[in-house]
């Protein structure tokens, strides 16, 4: 598979769409549809949704054949399809194939070209919404696509070390593995989710946790930990933004934890998209502002 960077083709109008599980919910339509709109573009977005379509996340390479038939100009992708749809592109660009996983597909001259917008929407929404928060030890909890682009995130933030806690022992321990590799000898590791009292405990004072599982979505609610974990001397970043107000966030609040919503991560991910799919550059401050009247709350500011 060739490394490839985005060249965009640049037109007045743009059918794109998200292929994911339990996105009803999502604001990404309305996100790219307003940016278009004041950038004097049309832009059409679909929701492709593997539960209302009634077909598995292993069908989205079909989805993704269709999508480039019916004229698409590109597709974000989410939960559960990040790494699943990496087989079916003709290119990644470098950071998605460090990765191995996809968040935004770009079919250009005949080809489907994988991005990935999580690692630097992280990025920007952390550094804007937790500014001086110490990453000395960082607590992940989620090893899929998610988990991968927003532990790359952390590590570029600079954490001395992140260690990742998956359901699926292999599957951290392969993250641990592949981010190493980026960043050098003992900057992660896996750890199965009994070792979280010890690796919280630790990080108490010295870091915070990462929650980058689908727990707390619409579609999946409920905490990810148990309450008891969570102690004042940690901070807490939530990856979830439908709904913007987490289980997870209000749990941690009232345990003293400073927090950070999904919210940012998701305005500046969707800019970074809109970018890729129109060859525009997007005001990333006024998604933010769209994204904080769509879900009526104070978006990516630290709580």
């Amino acid at each position: 598979m060739s490394r490839l960077w985005r060249s965009a083709v640049l037109k007045d109008s743009y059918l794109v769409g998200l292929i994911g599980s339990g996105i009803g919910p999502s604001l990404s339509p309305a996100l790219h549809e307003r940016e278009a709109g004041r950038q004097g573009l049309r832009c059409l977005y679909r929701l492709l949704d593997l539960d209302t379509i009634g077909v598995p996340p292993e069908a989205v390479g079909e989805l993704l054949r269709a999508a480039r038939l019916l004229g698409f100009d590109g597709l974000n992708i989410t939960h559960p399809c990040k790494r699943l749809v990496v087989e079916h592109l003709d290119a990644l660009d470098p950071r998605a194939e460090a990765l191995g996983a996809v968040n935004t597909v770009v079919f250009e001259g005949g080809r489907a070209v994988g991005h990935n917008t999580d690692v630097t929407g992280f990025a920007a929404a952390f550094a804007r919404g937790l500014p001086d928060a110490p990453l000395e030890r960082v607590v992940q909890l989620g090893a899929g696509g998610a988990g991968a682009a927003v532990a790359h995130a952390t590590l570029t933030l600079g954490a001395e070390r992140v260690t990742v806690v998956d359901a699926l022992p292999e599957r951290a321990a392969d993250l641990a593995a592949a981010l190493n590799r980026n960043f050098g000898p003992g900057r992660a590791a896996a750890a199965p989710p009994g070792r979280l009292p010890e690796l919280l405990g630790a990080a108490d004072g010295h870091g915070g946790l990462v929650h980058a599982t689908p727990t707390g979505m619409a579609a999946h609610p409920g905490l990810p930990l148990p309450a008891g974990l969570l102690h004042p001397g940690l901070w807490v970043a939530e990856v979830v933004y439908r709904p913007l107000e987490t289980e997870l966030l209000r749990t941690a609040r009232a345990a003293g934890c400073a927090t950070l919503d999904g919210g940012g991560m998701a305005a500046f991910q969707a800019a970074d998209a809109f970018r890729l799919f129109t060859g525009r550059e997007p005001d990333s401050t006024r998604m933010l502002a769209d994204l904080t009247e769509l879900t009526g709350g104070a978006v990516g500011a630290p709580k």
